[in-house]
């Protein structure tokens, strides 16, 4: 009997691969997933909203950035491409970020938001990804989940409220959900 690895027959991806392609792509553990359609314009509106939040936030924080849609290289086979993050003492500059960052927005669409939901939270969870926030558009709330032994703990639901980030780093912010969803 031929002896088989369960995944030996599935495509495997590197960034190396991923560099190549054309259009957006996220690559997780070496299987590529496609990010189109492109967000629509109620996404994009929120997105916008998290970024400027987190920038005017942040201005008093010299260690810590608001960046929008940049590729988050996690090893050889995984890049993901968070809507909204935040990373503190960014390093060495380059086409995508290298470190963890300590908070990650993602708004949710109908095509991605099982992987959102499910898949990017494990991979975030694995990473040490402080805070992980799903914006829902359909019903303009965000629910804030902090990491906690390991695991995302949800913090709560906001449409209008604030939450307090504390990122460790002698930073601590309030976010406006009201300014998110404020479209």
């Amino acid at each position: 009997m031929l002896a088989y690895k369960k995944n030996e027959y599935l495509p495997n991806y590197t960034y190396a691969d991923y560099k190549q392609w054309e259009g957006d792509w996220e690559l997780i553990y070496g299987i590529p997933y496609s990010m189109s359609p492109a967000p629509n314009i109620t996404h994009q509106e929120i997105n916008l909203n998290i970024g400027y939040e987190l920038k005017s936030k942040l201005k008093a924080c010299k260690n810590c950035k608001a960046l929008p849609e940049v590729d988050w290289k996690i090893d050889e086979e995984t890049v993901v491409r968070p809507d909204s993050l935040v990373v503190c003492h960014l390093e060495k500059k380059r086409a995508y970020l290298s470190q963890t960052p300590k908070i990650i927005f993602e708004v949710l669409s109908p095509p991605t938001k099982s992987k959102d939901r499910n898949f990017k939270s494990l991979l975030y969870a694995q990473n040490e990804v402080k805070y992980y926030i799903l914006v829902e558009p359909a019903g303009m709330f965000a629910e804030v989940y902090r990491l906690v032994n390991g695991k995302y703990r949800l913090e709560g639901e906001f449409k209008d409220e604030n939450y307090i980030f504390d990122l460790d780093d002698k930073c601590a912010f309030e976010f406006s959900f009201k300014e998110v969803f404020d479209i």
